[in-house]
């Protein structure tokens, strides 16, 4: 009997402490998010009118001037008699005089091209033709340009111009039965309006301040955009790498250069982020990466939400009876119940317990028992539930528990499980709706950010010592404008 006793106290004494099961190590990393490369369009735009205008300055009205002798201006006149060809009339000179002047310039043009129209008029006069008389002739025609443009290293505008024309009237007169055309004299003026036109629509391409503007937008770029304000605070980091030029575009009365600005897209979780440091404006590259922004949209569940839906839980199941393999009925108290983030992708669980065997006064053991369990989501699922529940670390008891046989129960542990269970939804709809309000219109100095959400995803849930965390990968457009204030 005195035997007996002794294995009852032993029994007690090894129960009522929990030694072996201590609680595993902390982590308290933060989430860690994986960098984006973003290309953002930053279109450069203004009307033809304004181009337009600006040739119209550039090019003088009077394209030029012609004051010159001809000493042929109109050869010999022979008659045959039959037997010879007797001169009648010698070959006359004559002084050639006029000038041609231009209509109003005219932009058009379609993609990539621009379509540059120049009505041209010439009026030229043949005088003094053999010393007496003199005839005026007028000529009207069309110069049609066709500019590619392009950009310099140097972001300088360039154009080549293909120049074509065609006389819709050729300046000429008739003068004793003979015509004497002047397109030969104005053919050589023209072909001057090539090199004209050249040197000036880049000039004035360049009127638009292209790098001013995009210096503008590339410093203020490296900067940080807040994505939510809080549960949790998230920020994207923009850290532009390179630019390169799209091309022009011509859209009906409106000229756009567009330019991709490549940039990393950072998301970071806590306080505002530094802003990175600006770079000086690159060169333009020849290429640029997929066009899209991307970047992450973090989602939290604090610890702190899923302690007392266990504990909740685990109460409803105490009051129900719980009944153990080889024991029998118990009575079960749980108390406070504790989640971390431990080693190996984890879930730390603690819970603070009490049981005792139903019908006997001393087989009762209280303290502390931590399992671990892994969270688990179906890829695009924002349901997260708990896998492979089991003990932190192995007891080293050697002696009957009652808290080991408790938490070894299925029932115990399908609770917890149940009670770790959780569904991002409602604060995944909140975070991405906070976003796109975010990015959806945002000014940064005399530029307008303008963002569009077009894709939302997201992947497998992390352990992380700020909480369960659910990484949303979001896609869409960017554009920056210049829009003075």
């Amino acid at each position: 009997m005195r035997l007996f006793a002794s294995a009852i106290l032993l029994t007690l004494a090894a129960c009522s402490k929990q030694g072996g099961n201590p609680a595993p190590p902390r982590v308290d990393g933060p989430a860690v998010l994986p960098r984006q490369v973003s290309s953002i369009v930053v279109p450069v735009s203004a009307p033809l009118a304004d181009v337009e205008a600006a040739l119209e300055q550039s090019v003088p009205r009077t394209l030029w001037r012609i004051d010159r002798y001809e000493e042929k201006c109109v050869p010999a006149q022979r008659v045959d008699l039959g037997i010879a060809k007797v001169k009648v009339l010698p070959t006359l000179g004559c002084r050639i005089t006029g000038q041609v002047r231009r209509g109003r310039i005219r932009l058009s043009g379609r993609g990539s091209q621009l379509a540059i129209t120049l009505p041209v008029s010439a009026t030229i006069a043949a005088r003094d033709v053999g010393g007496v008389a003199s005839k005026t002739a007028t000529g009207a025609a069309t110069v049609r340009a066709v500019a590619r443009l392009g950009i310099a290293p140097n972001w300088s505008p360039t154009a080549n111009v293909d120049l074509a024309y065609d006389w819709t009237q050729p300046p000429g007169i008739d003068f004793l039965g003979r015509r004497i055309e002047f397109v030969g004299p104005a053919d050589r003026k023209l072909k001057g309006v090539l090199a004209d036109l050249e040197r000036a629509l880049p000039a004035k391409l360049a009127g638009l301040n292209l790098r001013g503007r995009l210096a503008g937008v590339w410093r203020q770029a490296f900067t940080s955009i807040q994505l939510n304000g809080d549960r949790p605070p998230a920020w994207m980091r923009i850290t532009p790498q390179r630019i390169g030029f799209g091309g022009y575009r011509v859209t009906g009365r409106t000229v756009e250069m567009t330019i991709a600005a490549e940039a990393l897209t950072e998301t970071f979780v806590g306080d505002r982020p530094s802003d990175p440091r600006p770079a000086p404006l690159p060169p333009p590259s020849r290429g640029a990466a997929r066009p899209g922004l991307r970047f992450f949209i973090p989602v939290l569940a604090d610890y702190r939400q899923l302690e007392p839906v266990v504990e909740r839980t685990l109460g409803k199941l105490a009051a129900r009876g719980i009944t153990l393999s080889g024991i029998g009925p118990v009575e079960a108290e749980f108390g406070k119940v504790t989640v971390y983030a431990t080693a190996g992708g984890r879930l730390a669980v603690g819970v603070k317990a009490r049981v005792r065997a139903k019908g006997s006064s001393w087989a009762t053991t209280k303290g502390e028992v931590w399992l671990s369990a892994v969270p688990f989501n179906a890829p695009g699922s924002q349901l997260v539930e708990a896998r492979d529940i089991r003990f932190a670390t192995q007891t080293d008891s050697t002696v009957v528990n009652l808290l080991s046989a408790l938490f070894a129960n299925d029932a115990v542990r399908a609770n917890i499980a149940g009670a770790l269970r959780h569904d991002f939804a409602p604060d995944y709809q909140k975070v991405v709706a906070a976003a796109r309000r975010a990015i959806g219109q945002r000014r940064e100095g005399d530029f307008l950010l303008s963002a569009d959400i077009t894709s939302v995803t997201n992947g497998r849930v992390q352990v992380t010592g700020q909480g369960l965390f659910l990484p949303v990968r979001a896609e869409g457009e960017a554009r920056i404008r210049f829009h003075p204030r």
